[in-house]
């Protein structure tokens, strides 16, 4: 993320954004993109299987939230088995699991939410497999960045990035204790991204959305996603004790947060992953970022 582009590559990466639309607009690129996207969303569509089945299948002397868990990380090994995912982005996933895991002990003993059923391997009252479904997040946005050809046009400063990511991630613990920030490191996001775009396609077609925009919409996927979750009893928040109730819309920022916390780290994998195969190939793609 750190390449400064020429004035030549500049102006071709601005006439990119201006010529490109945000979606597909024919039945081939629509054939191309959802393809590509469905391909992405494989491992968070296992573990969207695996919710249903366990909640209507049980394993005898099993615990659901172990069955969930047994049923992830043979996921995630079938995954590896078959090269879908390399093992370097095997590396980010399992941070990103670590990372959501703490998360989750944190908030569940202050009950944001809870873990109503049984499990004999837990942390704090957090069972083990909740963590794949941070991990789950990452391995889309791994997958797509791979399958779509993302590139990045005018990347913001790298420290202020790293700043923000760490911003975002201390403000989920310390907003019972100090101020909720939230809103504030909302408006960081677009003023540190206004002027970010994110490029997708291949040598015959090519997009470009605003990437605030694309991280809106995956953390809108991920708050719905998380309503099927609730729904099949495997986590719920204090007002869905009695009855089930549409997850609150506020959380739609929380996860669009997280999203900009997976996004950054990824990017900078990402990208220096990018950079080295454009200067052994000569780029099928251009490499389009640039540091404000």
């Amino acid at each position: 993320m750190d390449t400064i582009l020429n004035a030549g590559q500049t102006a071709a990466a601005g006439r990119v954004v201006q010529a490109a639309t945000w979606l597909p607009r024919s039945w081939p690129q629509w054939r191309w993109f959802v393809w590509r996207q469905a391909l992405s969303c494989l491992f968070p569509v296992c573990i969207f299987v695996l919710l249903a089945v366990t909640r209507w299948v049980s394993a005898p002397g099993v615990p659901r939230y172990d069955a969930l868990l047994i049923g992830c990380i043979l996921v995630q090994l079938a995954l590896l088995r078959v090269r879908y995912e390399t093992m370097r982005e095997f590396g980010v996933i399992l941070a990103f699991h670590l990372i959501g895991l703490f998360l989750e002990i944190y908030k569940t003993h202050y009950g944001s939410w809870t873990y109503p059923g049984q499990s004999w391997v837990r942390i704090g009252g957090v069972p083990l497999y909740s963590g794949f479904m941070y991990a789950s997040v990452a391995s889309y946005i791994c997958q797509a960045w791979r399958r779509l050809n993302l590139r990045l046009i005018s990347v913001p400063n790298g420290a202020l990035s790293t700043l923000l990511a760490a911003g975002i991630y201390t403000n989920f613990f310390t907003e019972r204790i100090f101020f909720d920030l939230r809103w504030a490191l909302l408006a960081f996001v677009f003023l540190h991204f206004r002027r970010t775009y994110v490029v997708y396609g291949n040598d015959r077609f090519t997009f470009a959305m605003p990437l605030w925009v694309g991280l809106l919409l995956v953390g809108l996927f991920v708050w719905l996603a998380e309503n099927y979750g609730t729904l099949s009893g495997a986590w719920q928040y204090p007002n869905q004790r009695d009855a089930w109730q549409v997850v609150h819309p506020s959380k739609m920022l929380s996860w669009f947060l997280l999203v900009v916390i997976e996004f950054l780290v990824i990017a900078r994998f990402k990208q220096r992953r990018t950079s080295a195969a454009d200067q052994r190939t000569g780029g099928l793609w251009p490499r389009l970022s640039q540091r404000r």
